[in-house]
């Protein structure tokens, strides 16, 4: 009667959690979901970083 076990390391953890804690926002999981499809069609630009 042995429940199923899962071993990741912590970092996939985090990721995953981090992953469910964006998506819980329907506003957020919106944006997201459109700012990926953008990426997939290509429609990106690179930008540098400013210095703070």
């Amino acid at each position: 009667n042995a429940e199923d076990a899962v071993v990741m390391s912590k970092s996939y953890y985090d990721s995953l959690m981090e992953t469910v804690y964006l998506l819980q926002s329907p506003a957020n999981a919106k944006h997201l979901e459109e700012a990926i499809a953008e990426y997939k069609a290509g429609k990106t630009q690179e930008h540098d970083l400013l210095d703070a």
